[in-house]
């Protein structure tokens, strides 16, 4: 008889299931793992031990020369590593692990799925910004591009699917590690000025064969979605950008905010404590920002959300003028649990805009 889960299983399971599963994490190995790891210590091993497993079998299928099941396979190994860190930061060193696993799985991934894909590094302050380049099928047109930025605790592994949304309409994607993300993380923490890291990534996209740089656009999840209405303010070359469950002020609801989401922003800050931390989530505010974005603005969230209540997400609609907002009565953090209503919604309306951009 398995042990009741702690808080912090309970809190991940509770808070995030949904997005495990969305972002191709199969529900049983979900069921598994999470009935069989009852104490927080245990998740990260628990998870990495599935994913070897995923690893294991892609590399089998690859050496039998079925590269189809080698491709899928590793793509599970990717987001499973992933998911075994995500909010994990009991032990940084098995954090990074873990995340070059992820990373490396991914790349043995495309290298089968889709060897178009291209990995840029830009540089930023002395280090590194990273991001994952992949095309639609050539076409008599460049693709418009689309930079698909993570929250606290995604990165660009976790984006596969969501690629896939856009490149289905024809347009590239661009997914981005950026400072306190993913391998960017390494050497870099969380800052407020996110645009940053948009401004050099675009700027080493330049030149870039069928890419039309003149019809960009940025879509955020969750902190991303603070993230992406900030860069839009002081980034002229995105177009339109669309947000979904963003802060407002990442400070706002700290104190009823999940201590696993506490404790990972104190972990990818650099703070020495939760004090210091809040003292960096004042800093991610668009008061004084949000109205100076004149791009299109979709804003979008779920009622149902434990982790940015729908509300304060709002205040992003409210605050940047002529924005569109979509509130799902039924929607839970980022609607992980309705992905086929939200990324449709996204990406239709993101071709829309920037069709229309060169107008």
């Amino acid at each position: 008889m398995s042990l009741a889960p702690d808080a912090r299983v309970q809190a991940a399971i509770d808070n995030w299931a949904p997005r495990l599963i969305a972002n191709g994490v199969d529900y049983n190995d979900f069921f598994r793992v999470t009935s069989s790891s009852s104490r927080w210590e245990q998740w990260l091993d628990a998870w990495v031990a599935t994913a070897d497993a995923h690893h294991s079998l892609a590399a089998e299928a690859r050496d039998a020369g079925h590269l189809a099941s080698a491709g899928d396979a590793f793509l599970r190994a990717a987001v499973t590593y992933h998911f075994a860190k995500f909010v994990w930061v009991v032990d940084p060193a098995r954090n990074r692990s873990a995340t070059e696993a992820a990373v490396g799985s991914l790349y043995e991934a495309l290298a089968i799925l889709d060897p178009t894909a291209r990995r840029l590094e830009a540089p930023l302050d002395g280090g590194l910004v990273v991001a994952n380049l992949r095309r639609p099928p050539p076409a008599a047109e460049p693709a418009a591009l689309v930079i698909l930025i993570p929250g606290l605790d995604s990165t660009k592994e976790e984006f596969t699917l969501w690629e896939s949304v856009f490149l289905r309409r024809g347009m590239a994607t661009l997914s981005l590690d950026g400072p306190g993300q993913g391998e960017t993380g390494f050497a870099m923490n969380i800052r407020p000025d996110y645009e940053v890291a948009v401004s050099a990534v675009l700027d080493a996209a330049s030149g870039i064969e069928g890419l039309d740089l003149s019809r960009v656009g940025a879509a955020g999840v969750s902190l991303g979605g603070y993230y992406v209405v900030r860069a839009a303010a002081f980034e002229p070359r995105l177009k339109a950008v669309a947000g979904v469950s963003g802060p407002f002020d990442m400070s706002a609801r700290w104190d009823s905010m999940a201590s696993l989401t506490r404790e990972t922003f104190v972990h990818h800050s650099g703070a020495a404590d939760e004090a210091q931390a809040l003292e960096l989530a004042a800093q991610m505010s668009l008061g004084g920002v949000a109205e100076s974005v004149r791009q299109p603005c979709l804003v979008v969230t779920g009622r149902l959300d434990r982790v940015i209540p729908w509300d304060e997400t709002k205040r992003i609609a409210d605050e940047v003028g002529g924005s569109e907002w979509v509130l799902y009565e039924d929607g839970t953090h980022v609607c992980n649990n309705i992905p086929f209503k939200y990324r449709p919604l996204v990406a239709d309306w993101m071709q829309d805009r920037l069709e229309a951009a060169n107008r």
